[in-house]
């Protein structure tokens, strides 16, 4: 049985999805701290339990039977995460689970981005665990507000230096998660599944055309960007957080080719041109 986490997210939601075209129901479980949220895959077929990183028995439960277990990242960011992230593993080593599969991230090792030191802190609790596991270290996703600014507005992506950033569709990432789950490849340790990395300047290409009107790109002062986000409401910590991202890409740590990703899809992933345009159109 293959057992997913955090299956009622886009992410893993995906995975299960793209699992559920490759291996029967009936082998697949899904582990979720609201198990109503998942009712639609329990209607399917799907094993549904209910289980959360805060409690071990529960997860151990969940994860009954499980030859792979798919950890999600958690997103919980005033918990203790790699706390969480450990009682995960050893529930999954507990349940006899033969591999462990966790969503990681490119430039997890060494990135003064914040979140990649859980990632590279879990990646070691993984390679200590006794299993065999595979950290998928996924592209960047999620806001586009976040990551331009009000561009829309002011037709000027006003944001500090950067440098490439692999922004990735979540639907790819799930899809390439669900065949290596299936055994269409395997690997052994980290593997990294990003679409091509692209700049802020990029996106200001991007933004003109799909527009037809010019979109700018200025680079902003890392502490004068900082203080702008925190006089409009930002938390100071999360605007030091996003910051970090920049001055990661900038320093080249999300750099480099990953054509895993489009082997496992068969196709080229999703462009960020594509997924801007969809964007701008929601």
């Amino acid at each position: 049985m293959i057992v997913v986490t955090g299956a009622t997210g886009t992410l893993n939601g995906a995975t299960v999805e793209h699992l559920l075209r490759r291996v029967p129901a009936d082998q697949i479980g899904v582990s979720a701290r609201d198990v109503t949220k998942a009712r639609h895959f329990a209607d399917r077929g799907v094993r549904v339990r209910q289980g959360s990183y805060d409690d071990p028995v529960a997860l151990r439960d969940s994860f009954a039977g499980a030859e792979q277990v798919l950890l999600v990242s958690s997103s919980d960011l005033a918990a203790d995460v790699v706390g969480q992230h450990r009682t995960a593993i050893d529930a999954a080593v507990a349940a006899g689970a033969r591999r462990i599969l966790y969503t990681s991230q490119r430039g997890a090792v060494g990135s003064p981005y914040l979140p990649a030191a859980v990632h590279a802190a879990t990646e070691a609790s993984l390679a200590e665990s006794g299993v065999a596991w595979t950290a998928l270290r996924c592209g960047f996703f999620g806001d586009f507000g976040a990551l331009l600014g009000p561009w829309r507005q002011t037709g000027v992506i006003a944001q500090p230096a950067d440098g490439p950033l692999p922004w990735t569709d979540r639907g790819d990432l799930g899809e390439a998660a669900a065949a290596i789950l299936a055994g269409e490849r395997t690997f052994d340790g980290p593997v990294a599944l990003s679409a091509p990395a692209v700049t802020l300047d990029d996106f200001a290409g991007i933004a003109s055309e799909l527009t037809g009107r010019t979109v700018e790109r200025v680079v902003v002062d890392d502490e004068r960007w900082t203080a702008e986000q925190i006089a409009d409401g930002t938390p100071e910590f999360a605007a030091r957080m996003q910051l970090a991202l920049f001055q990661a890409a900038r320093e080249g740590h999300f750099a480099g080719s990953a054509p895993v990703l489009g082997e496992l899809l068969g196709r080229a992933p999703r462009t960020a041109a594509e997924q801007l345009a969809e964007h701008i159109t929601i």
